[in-house]
């Protein structure tokens, strides 16, 4: 929103040193965000004068189009004489009054004004344009032609209004009732300590039954509708230098009077009008909700398809303006220059729609406007009658018209909203003793009512929607009183509270992958189908339980991730396209999965803890959300020099991968073969853990199938892992505890087994730890081999065992008897054979 300083002392009498600069101070004290102070006309300096041309010599000689004018500027060039002018602008005619900047003047961005010889002729100043002036765009496209009315000689610096401030302020989507005068006004009001004098507060005529026939269909979309009508309007009449200046300062281009007007009553009060030519309306006015498949032509000329939801303004024709947004081009005004013959009648609209219905269709549509940024924010329902007026004594004061007797006015029925607060509410919010006497005065200011002693009843003002509980309320006094008044204070946490063993655990996992080689990786949390298709996930998994967003970033990706992978495997894929080939990445965080039932979720109160039946009936309708961890890998896991050859990333990297995790949440992770979605069933590992006694999946690793990194473009052979934390942390044996370091020497026995291929080896070291007892200190398979020297279909697998007693030196006989009953036990379990006996 862009406050012209001259505009807003119309309404708060600041005191005449105050600057731009000192009134932003205010209002950002005050909690609105002004961005910067712009100061129109800096460096201007005159002579800047209003011009008569006199005469126009086209000078044909060139390859443009040149006029040598004269110009008469009465004494402003201290002679009286006519000033000669060179000018390539062609909008002017002999007779127009223009603006003349003469030598010795300094147009804005430092441009000097000199008497100069151009195109054979000595030019002395010049006939200005708006952006020479700094005027912006005034919708002429030339030289500036002003109304015949002003005196030739009179300053056009203040008769333009070129020297000003204005205040550029972003207005938060809460405080809509400041993208208006009236708004901001009233801020500064409260800020300076000043009375207001409110533009809204007009004396409106009752509404009658002679009014424009108005039919609302839709009360919930529109609860407020008012139409005036006014007659008479001269064609000639054009929109006064005064209101065109203040709708460029503010950033509006100025159209025609009508339009002009409504846009600068909305500027002021805060309310979007329409202005409809009656001459174009056929039949009473609707306000109803579009028929799928209805089209309308706006004024940008663009036809458009409505939808269902959409709100519509309608006669006997059908829809002639979307609602809130943008009207249409069968009721457009026409300007004097219109072949259809200027409007001389107009029906004025100033209604109150549904906030999130304008929002939605202008969204739909992709159509912003100024008057759906207001409504979409909230604009004040109670004002629609005032900003009516305001625009009907405008039109009549600057357009020769006559306003009708008839007023019209839908309205449905609502209750003022009221908001029970404790009056030391803010006090306790703050940690400051603000006392009742100021959370009053404070509300006041803001338009409350306020009832009541220890226990307030605040009635909340009309304009201001965004005040719904009292900790908005004590926000309001907070902020007025000054954020830079409250103390800083550190809290005090109570002992024994920290992180939770899952935030713990969260840590550990990333720190450790960090230090194996990893680097972290965080991804949106935002998938589509398409992407688990390609993936492979099967149908009936309970990774396709997608929560879709009612308004996503992309529609690409609609919906909530239920995994890590492929968020992850995007990053891959973007950072081997851009050069980086030796890739490992990981990333831990939350993935969201359908809850079973389907419901609406409570909002828990703040002032107390919720109990323990509305946490449930929370959690039974809110996604269940489990932490995951992931990585994935592709390019050399070493990289080769001249400590060796390297080697290229594969699935058993993927695999310890996840054994690093288990490490971390001391669980023991079961690993053996599997299958499932993107991996390859070849080098794919399901990953287990025993809960309360069953075996229960947590993840699967391995090296990813050909079709998904084909899919997806992938490096060839990428590996990637992916686990449920929370699984993890459930199987976990307890806290992690130090090694214990033993004084006595350990004892190594070397084993190998032969045992069908198709025997897990993780299956046969299981066994042979059962077998070994408490005297086995660890467990290292060392080597595998395949070959005719062992059958077909067999395989070796060799086993370093070390064996340690924590009291005493174990004798070669202990060492070895828990060797032969590790051997024993495999032999018996998996039918495992001592090799070479």
């Amino acid at each position: 929103m862009r406050v012209p300083l001259s505009w807003l002392r119309e309404y708060v009498d600041l005191p005449a040193t105050e600057t731009g600069r000192d009134v932003q101070a205010k209002l950002v004290s005050a909690g609105l965000e002004v961005e910067t102070v712009e100061q129109l006309g800096a460096g201007l300096k005159g002579p800047l004068v209003v011009g008569k041309v006199l005469t126009i010599e086209e000078l044909t000689e060139f390859k443009k189009p040149i006029r040598f004018c004269t110009v008469d500027v009465g004494r402003a060039n201290g002679t009286g004489e006519p000033q000669e002018v060179v000018c390539g602008a062609r909008n002017f005619s002999v007779g127009d009054k223009v603006v003349v900047v003469l030598p010795g003047a300094v147009l804005p961005g430092g441009f000097a004004i000199a008497a100069r010889k151009t195109y054979g002729r000595t030019s002395h100043g010049m006939i200005c344009s708006g952006d020479e002036l700094g005027m912006g765009d005034d919708g002429s496209g030339g030289i500036i032609v002003l109304p015949p009315e002003y005196e030739v000689g009179t300053d056009a610096i203040e008769l333009l209004e070129l020297v000003d401030e204005v205040l550029d302020i972003a207005v938060t989507p809460d405080r809509g009732y400041c993208l208006s005068m009236r708004g901001v006004a009233r801020e500064t009001a409260i800020a300076y300590g000043l009375p207001l004098r409110d533009p809204a507060l007009l004396d409106v005529p009752a509404p009658n039954s002679y009014g424009y026939v108005v039919k609302v269909a839709d009360p919930i979309g529109c609860d407020r509708f008012t139409a005036r009508t006014v007659v008479g309007l001269e064609p000639e009449a054009r929109s006064p230098i005064w209101l065109r200046r203040r709708l460029q300062k503010a950033g509006m281009r100025p159209i025609s009077l009508a339009v002009d007007v409504t846009n600068y009553v909305m500027l002021e009060v805060g309310q979007p009008l329409h202005a409809y030519d009656r001459s174009r309306l056929d039949g009473p006015i609707g306000v109803r909700r579009a028929e799928p498949g209805e089209k309308l032509t706006t004024l940008d000329g663009v036809q458009r398809v409505l939808d269902a939801e959409d709100l519509v303004i309608t006669d006997n024709r059908g829809p002639i303006g979307l609602a809130g947004v943008m009207g249409g081009a069968n009721t457009e005004i026409a300007d004097h220059g219109d072949d259809a013959g200027a409007t001389t009648e107009v029906v004025i609209e100033a209604a109150h729609f549904d906030a999130i219905t304008i929002a939605r269709t202008a969204r739909r549509h992709k159509l912003a406007s100024e008057a759906s940024k207001r409504f979409e924010r909230g604009v004040d329902p109670q004002a629609a009658a005032a900003a009516a007026q305001r625009t009907v004594d405008l039109l009549v004061l600057l357009a020769g018209g006559t306003a009708e007797a008839g007023v019209t006015e839908v309205v449905a029925p609502s209750a003022p909203r009221t908001i029970a607060m404790p009056a030391n509410h803010p006090d306790r919010v703050a940690g400051v003793d603000y006392g009742r006497e100021s959370v009053v005065r404070r509300l006041q200011e803001v338009g409350c009512d306020v009832y009541g002693q220890d226990e307030l009843v605040v009635t909340v003002p009309s304009w201001r929607p965004d005040l719904s509980e009292p900790n908005d309320l004590a926000e309001e006094v907070i902020r007025l009183e000054g954020y830079e008044n409250l103390p800083s204070t550190l809290p005090t946490p109570p002992p024994g509270r920290g992180l939770n063993e899952r935030q713990r655990l969260h840590r550990r996992v990333g720190r450790a992958l960090a230090g194996a080689g990893y680097v972290e990786a965080l991804n949106y949390p935002f998938v589509g189908e398409q992407v688990l298709d390609q993936l492979g996930i099967p149908a009936d998994d309970e990774c396709r339980r997608l929560v879709k967003l009612v308004n996503p970033l992309s529609d690409e990706e609609p919906a909530l991730r239920t995994a890590l992978l492929p968020g992850l495997l995007g990053a891959l894929r973007r950072n081997d396209g851009r050069g980086s080939h030796d890739l490992a990445l990981f990333e831990t965080g939350l993935v969201f999965r359908a809850p079973v039932r389907e419901g609406i979720a409570v909002r828990l109160p703040v002032h107390r803890r919720p109990t323990e039946e509305e946490i449930a009936g929370l959690s039974g309708v809110l996604p269940v959300q489990p932490r995951h961890v992931a990585v994935v890998l592709a390019g050399a896991r070493e990289q080769a020099g001249w400590w060796g050859k390297g080697r290229p990333a594969e699935w058993a990297d993927a695999v310890e991968s996840a054994r690093t995790v288990a490490r971390e949440a001391g669980a023991e992770l079961i690993v053996r073969q599997g299958q499932y979605g993107p991996w390859h069933p070849g080098r794919c590992a399901e990953l287990a853990v025993v809960i309360d006694g069953a075996e229960q999946t947590v993840g699967f690793a391995g090296e990813l199938h050909p079709r998904v990194v084909k899919a997806l473009h992938l490096p060839a052979r990428s590996c990637a892992m992916e686990l449920n934390l929370d699984l993890l942390e459930q199987a976990s044996q307890g806290p992690l505890r130090a090694p214990r370091i033993s004084t006595f020497p350990v004892a190594t026995q070397d084993v190998a087994l032969v045992v069908d291929e198709q025997v897990p080896s993780a299956e046969v070291e299981k066994v042979l730890t059962e077998g070994a007892g408490e005297l086995l200190e660890s467990i290292r398979l060392f080597d595998v081999f395949t070959g005719e020297q062992i059958g077909e279909g067999k395989k070796s697998l060799a086993y370093a065992l070390r064996f340690r007693a924590a009291d005493r030196t174990l004798t070669v006989e202990e060492a070895s008897a828990a060797r032969d009953a590790a051997v024993a036990l495999a032999a018996e379990r998996t039918g495992a054979v001592l090799r070479g006996a």
